[in-house]
């Protein structure tokens, strides 16, 4: 973990700094400013998933394609699987599913497409969906981990409080289709040192991404599409949301988009 090595590296530089500062009677602003330094980016490592500061994701399609040089091996147990080594493959994700409506609609598009793609599924949203969520499965869509609260608070829980949390996701899906997901992507894509410890326990592999629509905050159809177009390369992982009417709206045309412009689509 990067942030282990940036800790010790602090520690010793603080020590360094107080040594400097006591032996010469320099002002200690110094300091203050290295621990503003720090700080910051302990707090980036946490909000941006891409780094793999605290957890190593799979956030490109690449770290599935680089797997012999060590970038992925050590990621997890779990073998991946099921991906297709062109350099115009993309892989669609959905969030904070299952929404009794437009999950639904999503599973249409998709099917009518006939794309594959990943859901990662809050626990607490399958009762009443099961339906829905067999379906995810039947029609061959790979369904993730998103915690089975998906608290607000979640970031702040000790590591066996997130493992008990990921875990009874696990057990609610095992119980309705017969097995566990082994792919988990955190609430909001914060992590940190619980989680690191949380995830390792559950011997889980963290997926992240490095496509991120905004479409919760999209203002309209046009420029949700506009800024996909805009950002799709080769080997995207897409964060998408399957709650939002406007993704539904947008989803065809952007599929479309994709396969005009060459790409395939596949999933872990």
């Amino acid at each position: 973990m990067k942030y282990k090595i940036v800790a010790v590296l602090a520690v010793l530089m603080v020590w360094f700094i107080i040594f400097i500062s006591f032996i010469f009677k320099l002002s200690m602003w110094p300091l203050l400013i290295f621990f503003v330094i720090i700080l910051s980016v302990f707090v980036l490592g946490a909000i941006y998933i891409g780094l793999n500061f605290y957890v190593n994701s799979i956030n490109s399609l690449l770290d599935i394609r680089n797997e012999n040089s060590n970038a992925i091996t050590e990621l997890s147990e779990h073998p991946i699987s099921n991906i297709e080594h062109r350099i115009s493959t993309i892989m669609l994700t959905f969030d904070d599913g299952i929404h009794p409506i437009f999950t639904s609609k999503v599973l249409d598009i998709l099917s009518e497409q006939r794309v594959k793609a990943m859901f990662f599924i809050i626990g607490k949203h399958i009762k009443g969906n099961e339906a829905i969520l067999k379906r995810i499965a039947d029609e061959g869509h790979v369904i993730g981990n998103h915690s089975c609260s998906h608290d607000f608070w979640f970031d702040m829980k000790s590591a066996r409080s997130m493992k008990a949390d990921v875990e009874e996701m696990n057990l609610i899906v095992e119980k309705e289709l017969g097995f566990r997901p082994t792919y988990f992507r955190p609430p909001y894509g914060v992590t940190n040192p619980n989680l690191a410890r949380a995830i390792q326990k559950t011997g889980m592999t963290s997926v992240g991404w490095n496509l991120r629509s905004m479409d919760t905050v999209a203002k309209s159809k046009g420029m949700l599409l506009d800024k996909l177009k805009k950002k799709t390369k080769p080997n995207c992982i897409v964060l998408l949301h399957d709650r939002c009417q406007i993704t539904v709206d947008t989803l065809t045309d952007y599929i479309v988009f994709c396969k005009e412009q060459g790409y395939t689509f596949t999933t872990l």
